[in-house]
């Protein structure tokens, strides 16, 4: 009998003290939580200003079959996010989301609450990822979702992320899942295809010309051949033409020789400040990748001058990749709400020299959060990287 009545006395102690150390865990891991910069949400949107802010906006988060087949039943981006881990000290991780939690984007109720935060915050346009591979589409559902959704009133237009899909994450050849070719007939079937995207009216256009981004220009076998093809099929369709962006991603440059209408900065492409990892005490699982320091990044984009022809500057209001690749991340560390505040008013000040109608600004991004790039609010910061946004239009006007 006394055995019986220790036993659970046992049980209890034992229960009591994995009570304790999850406590304790807990308490280390939200130590941080929130930042003495904490914002709460806002109460009036900014003013409007001759410069416009876009944000990317990546709808990877809702299941699809190519995913279930690629990554495991259910896989979404949060999957990497919640596994991220810190490696060395101070190091945010894991980003634990706000309002919005862990989100699945086929809830309609979601993209309207984005859209109403991004209103808010004096966000002028999304710029979602596109994704098609000789007329396959994937990730499409959120994109046709707000096609569909006449009452999401928030601007949009498009970029192209026309890479190879592959398990590295980077665009690369090895072990691909879904392999991009480019041809002359595919140059006429994607233009076809964004039809009825580019005559919904809320699509951002200049001059009357869709704004269209193309993530890698570089990997068109012959670039200044596909933009004819699309400029000729634009007119065919009964449009006064295309606004034709490039991105600087992977050290693309000579976008006005290739024919496109701008270039637009997407860090942390383009960025060169020094790698500080051998400086810092850095977990033995990281084995590769870099670590930057976000001010160095800021001092240098603040001393930037504006290149030939119409550039759209870029800012990013963090960078870490951990939660995607955890041996071998790239993490600028040390962000802050008014560090990328400085950036965005510095990046709004250059935009200033394109012509009135095209100083666009590019965010990357609105919800990276396996990137660490994101303004969407989360449990540290709040609605931080938000309001230095609503604030930088302010300070601009």
């Amino acid at each position: 009998m006394l055995r019986r009545i220790a036993q659970p006395s046992r049980w209890l102690a034992e229960a009591q003290q994995a009570d304790r150390l999850y406590d304790a865990h807990v308490g280390n891991l939200l130590g941080h939580y929130p930042a003495e910069d904490y914002k709460p949400i806002a109460s009036e949107a900014p003013p409007k200003t001759h410069v416009r802010l876009l944000a990317y906006y990546l709808p990877q988060f809702h299941p699809t079959a190519e995913n279930d087949a690629w990554w495991g039943k259910g896989f979404t981006e949060w999957r990497n996010v919640a596994r991220a881990f810190p490696v060395f000290d101070g190091h945010y991780q894991p980003r634990l989301p706000g309002e919005l939690g862990y989100y699945d984007l086929r809830l309609p109720e979601i993209m309207r609450r984005q859209v109403e935060l991004a209103k808010l915050y004096g966000i002028s346009a999304f710029c979602f990822h596109f994704y098609w591979f000789s007329g396959r589409r994937l990730l499409e559902g959120p994109l046709d979702h707000y096609l569909a959704t006449a009452d999401l009133d928030l601007p949009f237009c498009l970029c192209w992320a026309n890479e190879t899909w592959s398990r590295r994450w980077s665009g690369r050849e090895q072990d691909v899942l879904l392999a991009q070719r480019h041809s002359a007939e595919d140059d006429v079937a994607v233009i076809r295809g964004l039809d009825k995207y580019f005559r919904d009216p809320r699509y951002l256009k200049i001059d009357g010309k869709p704004v269209f981004t193309i993530y890698r220009a570089s990997l068109f076998p012959d670039l200044k051949a596909t933009i004819a093809r699309w400029r000729a099929e634009m007119v065919t369709l009964g449009y006064p033409g295309i606004y034709l962006i490039a991105t600087n991603a992977f050290d693309f440059v000579g976008h006005e020789d290739a024919g496109f209408d701008a270039l637009s900065e997407f860090p942390p492409h383009g960025i060169r400040t020094p790698n500080v990892e051998s400086d810092m005490a850095v977990a033995p699982i990281k084995k590769d990748g870099r670590i930057r320091r976000y001010p160095d990044v800021v001092a240098a984009e603040a001393a930037k001058r504006t290149g030939r022809g119409v550039i759209h500057p870029g800012v990013m209001p963090s960078w870490d990749n951990s939660a995607r690749r955890p041996t071998s991340s790239q993490i600028y560390h040390g962000s802050t709400p008014a560090l990328f505040e400085e950036w965005l008013g510095h990046a709004m000040k250059r935009a200033r020299a394109n012509p009135a109608n095209e100083r666009l600004v590019f965010i990357n991004a609105w919800n990276e959060w396996g990137e660490g790039a994101y303004l969407e609010p989360d449990l540290r910061y709040g609605y931080a990287y938000l309001e230095a946004c609503a604030e930088a239009l302010r300070n601009h006007r």
